[in-house]
């Protein structure tokens, strides 16, 4: 069962940089492009400073620790300039006071590099904050707009994987990336400049380690390369298993399968350790194995550079200098390899979160939507077809029409496409053939939201938000006020369960509903829809999985809400839809029968024969 979760978007990494998702990602950074020239500056600033310590070590050493000596030449550059601006100031300056000052010079460099990288590390996290608002406002923007189709084919899971661990990635990128991977080379490139300055071969012998330090990054990248796949891989799995099995936890505990899908979900997870234990050993190996290759270039230094010193060539300093340039050097280059890794898992969600943004809006409005100033509430299906899978027709050049306050109910077998009637109306999917029109417009030609704003639908499995009653009947509506909640509460006899809490319409409602009954949810549902006053009403199988104590408290008040109304009824039950003005029979996709309740069973037709296996035990006793 887990080897059917579709991972492969999840295994896909891509390059380290494309060119043309970074121009994409840029145009987030526009708005934030002083931040940016703040950031970068304050980065030029701080790899400046860290060039001062290694310099000031040596000026200490060559004049102030170690007694100037007949070999002057040997001293680095900056020593050399220093001592002879002392001499040309005719300047006495003390051991004592020369290491003070030199001290306090380095100490400054410190202080002034911590407040440096302080506001270049909180202007970089500002930023990326602000990146990821605006991604994630538009990620969730555009699932807003998108169509049912899409979620239809998309897991739940991998949308919530791009708001969350995609945009996360990016803000890594931004934060922990780009920036320190403009730092490394800034520190880099000065530290090469500084190292050929105080000696040409010497910075030679620094460098000659690097062919080694290269093949051992090499190595790393691509079996790192490899493992985070995998172990991207195997938590997409995690994700998935654990958001369905979780979703269906009543049928495991109902048919108790706990077992089985605890081993499931061990076995799942124990991959995900061993993928990660794989990844382990890479990073145990490459780490100490840079500070084998730098302990190597550290000695080189030693050796060379010792001789040098004691051949009076080059000074005490100098070499001190040398190597803690070297090992500040060295350390960027180990880093550049994890900041690969950065790059490149940025640039694979980059491309998985545009993929979202650019997924095409199958439902646009014309430029001059429909948007009248009231809703009459005709509604029109004209030869329309239908099919969710092409070459599988759901519905077959379907014509009928409900007139204005009309009742029409759609009764017919499972598959029947009852639903899909409603699912056209409310162009929630977009008709392939003919045309379903409202008032005489094609739906297509209405603004979508005086479309849906017209329309009102219960459906079976209602779906409640976290929240409080009031929120789930108001959704957010503030024209909604109290008067109003209490009224469509009371109509629909809800306000009885509702004020058995002493927290009344501010009672707490839990994620899906939890804790409340299947009737009372759909009470609720038949309050919201009271409470926004549709002029067109569809209620999809709305009673079918209440009591018949709740239906029956809730027919009275179906039949003052369809009152006025247009209303689409989907039924199994054919109890509820008797009453109705007009009832459609859909076989197999077609429209086989239409009429009243009485007319249909003279007919003896479809309609008939659903009559007779609902009633067979009552007719069965009457007889």
């Amino acid at each position: 069962m887990t080897d059917a979760v579709d991972s492969s978007e999840e295994s896909t990494l891509g390059k380290a940089y494309d060119a043309r998702l970074m121009r994409r990602l840029w145009i987030y950074l526009v708005p934030y492009r002083r931040m940016v020239l703040a950031a970068v500056l304050l980065i030029v600033v701080s790899s400046l400073l860290q060039l001062v310590g290694p310099l000031a070590t040596a000026v200490a050493l060559d004049l102030f620790v170690r007694p100037f000596d007949e070999q002057p030449q040997s001293l680095s550059v900056v020593s050399r300039w220093i001592d002879a601006e002392i001499a040309r100031r005719g300047l006495e300056v003390s051991a004592a006071t020369g290491l003070g000052v030199v001290a306090l010079l380095y100490l400054g460099s410190l202080l002034l590099t911590f407040v440096v990288l302080y506001w270049q590390s909180y202007i970089m996290q500002m930023m990326g904050q602000h990146i990821m608002f605006d991604l994630r406002r538009d990620i969730y923007g555009q699932m807003n707009r998108l169509p049912l189709a899409f979620f239809d084919r998309n897991p739940v899971g991998r949308l919530v994987t791009r708001v969350t661990n995609d945009v996360d990635a990016l803000n890594e990128l931004f934060t922990a990336g780009i920036v320190a991977i403009i730092g490394d080379i800034l520190l880099l490139v000065g530290i090469m400049g500084v190292l050929f300055w105080l000696d040409w071969r010497l910075a030679l012998v620094s460098f000659a380690i690097l062919p080694l330090l290269t093949l051992l990054t090499l190595w790393f990248k691509i079996r790192a390369r490899q493992s985070y796949r995998e172990v991207r891989v195997r938590l997409a799995r995690i994700n998935a298993y654990l958001q369905e099995h979780i979703t269906g936890m009543s049928v495991v505990q109902l048919f108790t399968r706990e077992t089985q899908v605890f081993e499931e979900f061990s076995g799942i997870n124990d991959a995900h350790r061993r993928a990660n234990v794989r990844a382990i050993f890479f990073y145990a190996v490459y780490y100490p194995g840079v500070e084998l290759v730098t302990a190597l270039g550290i000695a080189l230094i030693l050796w060379y550079g010792g001789g040098k010193v004691l051949a009076g060539i080059l000074s005490v300093g100098s070499l001190v200098a040398f190597l803690q340039y070297a090992q500040r050097f060295y350390q960027p280059l180990a880093d550049l390899s994890e900041k690969y890794n950065i790059l490149q898992a940025a640039m694979a969600s980059s491309e998985r979160i545009f993929a979202l943004l650019d997924e095409p809006l199958d439902l646009q409005e014309p430029d001059s939507a429909f948007v009248p100033e009231t809703t009459e509430g005709a509604v029109e299906f004209d030869d329309v077809t239908f099919s969710y899978l092409e070459g599988e027709p759901v519905l077959e050049r379907i014509s009928f029409r409900i007139e204005p306050g009309e009742t029409l109910a759609v009764v017919g077998h499972t598959g029947a496409g009852k639903s899909t009637l409603a699912n056209l109306l409310l162009r929630f999917y977009e008709v392939q053939q003919g045309s379903v029109r409202v008032d005489g417009v094609d739906v297509r030609q209405w603004g979508l939201a005086a479309l849906r704003g017209s329309i009102a639908m219960v459906l079976q499995d209602v779906f409640l938000f976290s929240g409080t009653v009031a929120d789930n009947i108001r959704l957010g509506e503030q024209a909604i006020d109290a008067q109003r909640l209490r009224w469509a509460a009371q109509e629909v006899h809800a306000l009885e369960f509702i004020e058995q809490s002493p927290a009344g319409f501010e009672a707490e409602v839990r994620e899906r509903g939890a804790g409340l009954s299947v009737g009372q949810k759909q009470l609720i549902a038949f309050a919201r829809a009271l409470a926004f006053d549709p002029r067109i009403l569809i209620l999809d199988e709305a009673t079918s999985s209440v009591d018949t104590e709740t239906e029956q408290k809730i027919q009275s008040a179906l039949n003052r809400l369809l009152l006025g109304r247009t209303s689409l009824v989907i039924a199994h039950r054919l109890s509820t839809i008797q009453r109705a003005d007009r009832i459609v029979v859909l076989h197999r996709g077609q429209l086989r029968e239409q009429g009243t309740h009485q007319e249909l069973l003279a007919q003896r037709g479809i309609y008939y024969r659903l009559y007779q296996l609902q009633y067979k035990d009552q007719l069965s006793a009457a007889s």
